[in-house]
């Protein structure tokens, strides 16, 4: 299969359903080995299904090349392992795509330890651990003399960029994952590395709820339609592309700007309590206000 990702190697982390799935569909379409790991878990990561074999079967009946991993990326050595699967069966691994992620809501009053812990590890150990054996992979093969032109693609959220209620473990993990995509880019870059961030919005097994509690559009927003973007930004026309992260809903591509220093006042020396009184409310008035759930600046 030829396209722009020929002859490159990818592993899809949560590649069984959804979003990840059609990743993994899309790479093979265009040329990709894909490596498809999951644990084949329901929405709040517990059992476990055969989905990712049946993701592999696709992919060999559109004629590309595909293995199934069953690691849990939240553990430490078995991420290595994933990384390894990759090299050892295919010879070389050019792609991360973190997609892999669980969800138990609950509005901050209502949290238990274990429902935050929970999501925390599969999302932002879960993205990391990844990352960390792919980009000590990488540097030995830099250090070695070898060209490399590889890219991690995590997967952020507007509930962690943007922020949304009932979601304070999903988007402190969402986050996380936004900040360590900003930072590894700056990290990698001397060794031939990329690495990008998505926030997806579609209909899937982890945002149901929303469509029928919040009525929030995403009825009409296909998963499928999310791999287009991460596809590219893992091949190699994307090599000058570091340390952004996009929002991507059907057709609609914005890049997603981050925090940076707004209004600011400097009194040349130690401020005193009583003072701020008649200053912080100036500059938090004179300052863009939070983005909202979907991105946009209110009026």
């Amino acid at each position: 299969m030829i396209g722009i990702m020929e002859d490159r190697v990818v592993i899809v982390t949560g590649a069984a359903r959804g979003i990840g799935r059609g990743h993994a569909l899309e790479f093979a379409r265009q040329g990709a080995r894909v490596v498809v790991n999951d644990l084949g878990a329901a929405v709040d990561g517990t059992g476990s299904s055969d989905a990712a074999n049946e993701v592999v079967e696709e992919i060999k009946a559109l004629g590309g090349e595909a293995i199934v991993n069953g690691e849990d990326v939240s553990d430490f050595e078995g991420a290595e392992r994933l990384i390894r699967s990759a090299v050892d069966h295919f010879g070389d691994v050019h792609a991360v795509v973190n997609n892999a992620g669980i969800l138990r809501d609950r509005m901050l009053v209502n949290m238990t330890p274990e429902e935050w812990d929970a999501v925390i590890r599969v999302h932002l150990r879960g993205t990391f651990a990844p990352m960390r054996h792919a980009a000590a992979y990488w540097r030995e093969r830099a250090k070695a003399g070898h060209e490399v032109d590889a890219r991690i693609i995590n997967t952020t959220s507007s509930s962690g960029i943007y922020g949304n209620p009932g979601q304070g473990n999903y988007g402190a993990a969402k986050a996380g994952i936004a900040a360590l995509t900003v930072i590894a880019s700056k990290e990698l870059e001397r060794y031939g590395v990329t690495v990008n961030a998505i926030a997806p919005a579609a209909l899937t097994r982890m945002t149901e709820n929303l469509v029928a509690g919040q009525g929030s559009g995403l009825a009409s927003a296909d998963p499928d339609d999310i791999a287009p973007l991460v596809v590219w930004l893992a091949s190699r026309e994307a090599r000058g592309v570091t340390g952004r992260v996009f929002n991507v809903r059907a057709g609609v591509i914005s890049v997603a700007e981050g925090w940076h220093a707004g209004p600011a006042v400097d009194k040349g020396s130690r401020w005193d309590p009583a003072e701020l009184g008649g200053v912080i409310p100036d500059l938090v008035a004179k300052a863009a206000k939070n983005a909202l759930t979907n991105g946009q600046i209110p009026e």
